[in-house]
């Protein structure tokens, strides 16, 4: 079986030897994206073709780069370049913000399973301890233990004085 007719094994892609560092690249195109993005850009591009619109409507012929006769040709093809540019990379920033995203939202999740899990888990410490404090005696109930034991010492103690008086009278023998 020749190379090209076995499907076991994917072919190589053929590269024309250009390697670029993607995540250099993807920075590289944010900050473009987000410069694309503000109003300062807006106001210079508005000045850059009023400039240069003016300066090919009132220069004289000889000095005009891009003649109105022309229809402008070539403002036209700098911005359709600028906008062929633009659109990629800003369809790239977005991508990459849409990874972060789902990257803090994958972290967020498993952040929130986590303290929901020890939530649980302290939940059911709380319930153990709460169990085992049900046994354990208040101070009412070892004052009423006491009192029950001073009362039964000092019955014992008042039967032992009347059995020794007893004796000594001679009435119980030792």
């Amino acid at each position: 079986m020749k190379r090209r007719e076995d499907l076991t094994t994917p072919r190589q892609n053929r590269r024309l030897g250009v390697h670029y560092d993607p995540d250099a690249f993807g920075q590289f195109s944010e900050g473009i994206a987000r410069y694309l993005g503000t109003a300062r850009y807006l106001v210079y591009q508005s000045v850059l073709i009023a400039v240069w619109v003016a300066w090919n409507y009132v220069a004289p012929e000889f000095l005009q780069f891009d003649p109105n006769k022309r229809g402008l040709v070539l403002l036209t093809l700098v911005l359709s370049l600028q906008a062929s540019y633009a659109a990629p990379l800003i369809l790239l920033a977005q991508n990459r913000q849409e990874q972060r995203d789902r990257s803090q939202t994958e972290t967020d999740r498993k952040v929130a399973e986590r303290t929901q899990a020890d939530t649980e888990f302290l939940a059911r410490e709380i319930a153990s301890v709460r169990l085992s404090l049900g046994d354990v005696p208040t101070n009412s109930d070892l004052e009423d233990y006491f009192d029950k034991l001073t009362a039964a010492v000092e019955r014992m103690n008042a039967r032992l004085d009347d059995l020794e008086a007893r004796s000594r009278k001679g009435i119980i023998p030792d």
